[in-house]
């Protein structure tokens, strides 16, 4: 069974810093690629961060390019996903979620597995 559970979400003031764990199971880890993404209220779903576990090659958009560094455990079978310089419009709930590797993307439909999410907020 695939699983693939969060950790890590917690309240923190702006320019704060949290580091976030995606643990996996059930599938091949480095055939892999980890995609995580965050909700916030009232708004989409968006991609922040890709990691393909074959290669190591990682993706972040612009809105969150250097805040953001995603890294992979291979001993561990965990992605992590560090925060840094957060801001209150951060606040969201952050999943992460899987899919075979090859295609480089933070389209939803793209990823065939995904974790419960945890919670982060940050205060002004």
């Amino acid at each position: 069974e695939v699983q693939l559970v969060e950790s890590g979400g917690g309240l923190v003031q702006a320019g704060g810093s949290l580091r976030l764990s995606c643990a996996a199971s059930g599938f091949t880890f480095d055939n892999y690629a980890i995609g995580w993404f965050r909700q916030a209220p009232g708004k989409e779903r968006e991609g922040v961060s890709y990691i393909s576990n074959s290669d190591g090659t990682t993706y972040y958009p612009d809105s969150v390019k250097g805040r953001l560094t995603i890294s992979s455990d291979y001993a561990k079978n965990t992605v992590y996903l560090q925060l840094n310089s957060l801001k209150p419009e951060d606040t969201a709930v952050y999943y992460c979620a899987a899919r075979p590797w090859g295609l480089r993307t933070l389209a939803e439909g793209e990823y065939d597995y995904w974790g419960q999410g945890t919670q982060v907020t940050v205060s002004s």
